[in-house]
């Protein structure tokens, strides 16, 4: 088993990967490696090691960086993964139900079992984990980046606030499997595509029915709005019941395309700046991970 863990990571996070690590070796079988990445490269000479068993110890960007390399080297489906969440946001292990705690992580890892994931591809050859947005949400996650360090987890809410403020909306083109889903005639304020439920650190549930596991992208759009119809979209997006509202637009689909003005881009907090067009395709179970059992 290789844990790939973030070589940047400060000394709280160092001593909860020790914790954990040591869960892993007590209760594990086998021997148990630690591989510290502070780039693509080290990630390179990380995977090269050839460990059937890779358990990230991060949040997920760190995911979406291992499963990126994953694909580009074709070994996407030949691992079992496992996730010990050490990161900001932790969004992917929300919805899998894993623990925040690296140490209650460690052991739901040992009780778990592997299972067949979802997950998607643009046509850059990019693979998201658990979401990707363009419009607001992004202008959000951008936002929240310049004050994480300061706040942590707070600073979704404080980038949600601050990009909320004076949005305007975006003229996009959204096509779920070839049909219009919303025409560039109206403004949107965000679009989504969701693998897992949550973004935001949890302070979003981008769609409450997503699954990484039902071979679909959970497609949602919505429409821009005045201040306080936006601020209302923003407590019903926390609360995960946006979908009541007559401008959000919800449906599975296997690709989607979304043509656009220039707009900001987030895949699983990764951001991308003056997007024009892109196009998804769903990978149905693409990856073998790890997932706590049932009520545990």
């Amino acid at each position: 088993m290789l844990v790939i863990s973030n070589s940047q990571a400060g000394g709280n996070e160092d001593r909860s990967l020790r914790a954990a690590v040591g869960e892993l070796t007590v209760a594990g079988s086998g021997a148990v490696e630690v591989a510290s990445c502070g780039d693509a490269s080290e990630l390179e000479k990380a995977l090269e090691r050839g460990h059937e068993t890779l358990v990230v110890a991060g949040g997920d960007g760190s995911l979406h960086a291992v499963a990126n390399a994953l694909h580009r080297r074709g070994e996407l489906g030949g691992r079992t993964m496992g996730l010990l969440p050490l990161g900001t946001g932790n969004d992917f292990a929300r919805g899998l139900g894993i623990p925040l705690s690296p140490e209650a992580a460690a052991r739901a890892f040992l009780a778990g079992a592997a299972r067949p994931l979802d997950l998607f591809v643009d046509d850059t050859g990019e693979v998201t984990v658990n979401a990707v947005h363009l419009g607001i949400g992004a202008d959000s996650t951008r936002e929240a980046a310049r004050w994480k360090r300061l706040l942590g987890p707070v600073s979704f809410p404080v980038g949600g606030l601050i990009a909320g403020w004076a949005a305007q909306g975006y003229r996009m083109l959204v096509e779920a499997d070839g049909e219009t889903v919303i025409g560039p005639r109206h403004k949107v304020l965000m679009a989504g595509l969701a693998n897992g439920r949550y973004i935001g650190g949890g302070a979003g549930t981008l769609d409450p029915d997503a699954r990484a596991d039902n071979g679909t992208i959970n497609l949602v759009v919505s429409r821009s709005r005045g201040f306080w119809r936006r601020a209302t979209h923003a407590v019903r997006l926390h609360r995960g019941t946006h979908p009541m509202e007559l401008d959000v637009y919800r449906r599975q689909a296997r690709t989607v395309r979304v043509v656009c003005e220039p707009v900001t881009e987030s895949n699983d907090g990764e951001i991308t700046e003056g997007v024009i067009s892109r196009t998804w395709t769903v990978l149905p179970g693409a990856w073998r991970f790890v997932v706590p059992p049932a009520g545990g």
